[in-house]
């Protein structure tokens, strides 16, 4: 199996979550998840020293990098000369995207640090209207956590999220040991593809309010978790309400905010 011998070139950092990927094949395995379409440009978050970027920048896209590390920016800026100008030394987290896209479509793929990936998620979510495909390398159980379905102690509120806008797709496992350093778990790989109608038929804020409500409590029906909501004595005797929020998906989720959106919530 090929492997990639400069990983001594930079050092990984724990406050920053950084584990290298060592396995050559792995991770052209993840830059081909991207099917390239519908967008000319893709974001990598974390680059660290290039192992998954070499394999983006050999397709028919503009490859782009954000990092914050200012060691790994130093390393991608002496060995990929065809990033020049594309990368970008921020926080993923904390910067205006559109300073780089101007609201054009990109796609977003990397090995992400585990301690902030489900931030990720949620930032591009807030950005899905250019964003139709996703891909990447996240701790096993967060992975299968965003693609799971209903009734299921795994199902919840990153799943429905995620799922109101993509199709969620688990690719396949990765072994910690091809990492330096070895992380504790498992990584899965997943590819979010968005759905061409993903306009939801319910207020997005309130949607979003009543998922995260709900789990909160999920061990809890929706009556009692969603008390906070102050809904009517009468919506509360609909029977939905005596579910509890494992139990429904995404389309009946939006079924319930449309129930609680009538009752002038």
């Amino acid at each position: 199996m090929p492997r990639n011998d400069n990983m001594e070139k930079v050092t990984a950092k724990k406050h920053l979550g950084q584990h290298f990927l060592k396995d050559e094949s792995i991770a052209k395995d993840i830059a081909d998840t991207l099917n390239l379409e519908g967008y000319d440009d893709v974001l990598e978050i974390g680059p660290g020293m290039g192992v998954l970027t070499k394999y983006l920048l050999d397709k028919p896209v503009n490859t782009y990098v954000i990092e914050i590390d200012t060691e790994s920016v130093t390393y991608l800026d002496q060995n990929y000369p065809k990033l020049k100008d594309r990368i970008i030394s921020k926080d993923f987290l904390r910067y205006d995207i559109n300073e780089t896209f101007e609201g054009k479509q990109f796609a977003i793929i990397g090995n992400f640090p585990y301690n902030i990936s489900t931030q990720i998620v949620f930032r591009t979510l807030e950005y899905r209207d250019q964003i139709p495909e996703f891909a990447g390398m996240f701790q096993k159980e967060v992975a299968q956590r965003i693609c799971e379905k209903k009734g299921t102690k795994a199902y919840g509120i990153l799943s429905v999220l995620v799922q109101a806008f993509y199709d969620a797709e688990y690719l396949f496992t990765v072994d910690e040991n091809v990492f330096i350093p070895p992380p504790k778990v498992k990584s899965g790989v997943l590819r979010l593809r968005r759905k061409k109608d993903y306009s939801l038929p319910c207020g997005e804020k309130l949607f979003f309010t009543v998922v995260k409500t709900a789990f909160q409590q999920r061990r809890k029906t929706l009556r009692n978790s969603l008390k906070t909501l102050n809904l009517s004595d009468s919506l509360r005797e609909d029977e939905i309400f005596n579910l509890r929020p494992e139990q429904l998906n995404v389309e009946e989720f939006i079924a319930l905010t449309q129930k609680i959106e009538a009752d002038g919530v």
